[in-house]
């Protein structure tokens, strides 16, 4: 992601922006609140709650495990609409199926 790009996506306290991370072995997600550069929420494979959920962890269904759980996180904190952060990677496979996945609880994006 270049800097133009960076420049138009932000995040504030009425629209915060999820970003999202990719290893070969996990995926992270914050959403960051970036008017007041603090960390609202945060969820990746690595939660007790989701390893429960998964066999493995870098595949397409704990991605959307952790969509899902941070999906829920963020609604019972009332907040409904958030500005999607991919960083460089693609929007496809594991990124894609997070977004689906909070997108299946409710958040607009």
């Amino acid at each position: 992601m270049g800097k133009r790009e960076k420049k138009r996506i932000k995040g504030n306290n009425t629209k915060p922006r999820l970003a999202v991370f990719r290893s070969n072995k996990h995926i992270y997600a914050q959403v960051i609140d970036d008017s007041s550069s603090q960390t609202i929420i945060s969820c990746s494979t690595l939660d007790i709650e989701v390893k429960a959920k998964c066999e493995k962890t870098s595949n397409k269904v704990a991605s959307k495990i952790v969509g899902e759980v941070i999906g829920s996180r963020l609604l019972q904190k009332n907040i409904k609409e958030i500005v999607f952060d991919r960083g460089q990677k693609t929007y496809h496979g594991r990124i894609k199926e997070l977004a689906d996945g909070a997108r299946l609880v409710g958040l607009n994006f």
